[in-house]
């Protein structure tokens, strides 16, 4: 069961040309398309399903700074700010709060992690303490004995994943930009090198611009025009409770991690476990990926499900003129692993049985776009003129896509870049950079 969000209108007219066209309605897609909107271009959002349909609604909705790769960082100070302002600008309510964010645990390997990772918190003034056993255990009261210690983010917080982007998308209305849901991307018009177009299923837009911030679809849009972006999806599986008691706004042990919601509710999942399901997109890139699965074997189950033969991942070419798997599959929905339900409903009354109490009011999967070392890509695309790409979020996307949206921006645009883009460049995977796993 896919989460339930705040649904809005579409344009009713698409329209002939644009400025720029963001293929993508997720939270960087409808940030990208804020930001550009606000500096003036004219910007024409299109979006398969609805805005916010996929792993933009389905995430923890963390805004965090600990604990990230230092590559991440600048774009992560830049979205907390951002976090702040679109509050404001929008002039409605995304759900953001710094209400700091709580690790608690029991393993000492994870502990001293934490603690070596405030050399990168001193680098990028990230406001972060260790805490004592007693701290965590005050900090986390669950059930059943104490902590070894833990680590607080006081300025870090949390935002609603079911609000956010389609609200961040009305306000790029308000600044002009037109809104198209169910209303699938099919390729790009290529004229002498240069993007001239996109075709959709309801007509073609003329453009210059055109950012692809699909998600874990985008490796599957470009690869139709000879772009290669080393992509690969990973399910996993998060719950909602009914209203329970207050055991901290965004909570993280080594067992599972909670986050309150506004209307006192919990987000509960398992940090770290997810299920690799074996395509032919995962086959064709099982290299650059190699280094990151030695890495994380042992948070990853591998398994063969339907995505072998539809969704993003199967290879499948199409023609422009019919319709594509973009509009077979409008919303990416996997049904939530049973087994990971109850793994998780375990943790929860063994740690917070009175949150377990409550009861669980929905259960859904996701799939979490990665790339081969855990960060983003935010990048023009060299081969095709006018063509930019923002995705492979690899799990941080939520947090951070106010600034990857903004970056994007920023290069579609031609002006300065709010952050260096350098690590975050699509040809790193193709210039022999090494490839080196982001810890977190």
């Amino acid at each position: 069961m896919s989460p339930v969000i705040h649904q809005i209108s579409s344009d009713k007219v698409l329209p002939e040309s644009a400025d720029v066209v963001v293929i993508g309605g997720g939270i960087v897609g409808t940030s990208a398309a804020y930001f550009l909107a606000r500096r003036g271009l004219s910007v024409a959002l299109v979006e398969k399903g609805y805005v916010g349909c996929e792993q933009s609604s389905r995430n923890w909705g963390w805004c965090r700074r600990q604990n990230r790769d230092a590559r991440e960082l600048p774009l992560a100070n830049l979205s907390m700010r951002l976090w702040d302002e679109l509050t404001k600008e929008i002039g409605h309510d995304l759900g953001f709060r710094r209400c700091g964010l709580t690790y608690a645990t029991n393993d000492p390997k994870q502990l001293a992690e934490w603690d070596k990772w405030r050399e990168v918190a001193r680098r990028f003034d990230v406001n972060t303490r260790m805490l004592t056993a007693d701290e965590a255990a005050t900090a986390v009261p669950a059930a059943g004995g104490k902590w070894l210690g833990g680590v607080h983010a006081a300025d870090d917080g949390k935002a609603e994943p079911w609000l956010a982007a389609p609200r961040i998308a009305e306000g790029a209305r308000k600044h002009s930009a037109t809104i198209h849901q169910n209303c699938a991307a099919r390729g790009l018009d290529i004229t002498n090198g240069q993007v001239s177009g996109v075709v959709t299923e309801k007509g073609l837009i003329r453009t210059s611009a055109v950012l692809c911030a699909a998600g874990a679809w985008a490796s599957a849009f470009l690869r139709m025009h000879a772009v290669s972006l080393p992509q690969a999806s990973v399910r996993q599986t998060a719950l909602r409770t009914a209203p329970a008691p207050d055991f901290g706004e965004a909570v993280y042990t080594s067992n599972l991690a909670m986050t309150r919601r506004l209307d006192g509710s919990y987000t509960i999942a398992v940090s770290g476990r997810a299920t690799l399901e074996i395509t032919p997109q995962g086959i064709r890139y099982v290299r650059p990926f190699l280094p990151m699965f030695m890495k994380r074997l042992k948070a990853v189950e591998i398994g063969i499900g339907r995505s072998f033969f539809q969704g993003p991942e199967t290879l499948r070419r199409w023609h422009l003129d019919r319709p594509t798997p973009f509009e077979r599959i409008r919303v990416l929905d996997p049904a939530p692993d049973k087994r990971m339900v109850a793994t998780i409903m375990t943790g929860v009354k063994a740690l917070f049985p009175t949150v377990a109490d409550a009861g669980v009011v929905s259960s859904w999967g996701g799939y979490i776009d990665s790339t081969p070392d855990a960060v983003p890509v935010i990048s023009p695309v060299d081969s095709i003129g006018g063509v930019f790409v923002a995705a492979g979020c690899s799990g941080h996307g939520f947090g951070v896509g106010p600034g990857i949206g903004h970056l994007a921006a920023d290069l579609v645009a031609g002006d300065a870049a709010s952050v260096d883009p350098t690590p975050f460049r699509l040809s790193r995977f193709t210039d022999r950079s090494k490839i080196e796993v982001g810890d977190f």
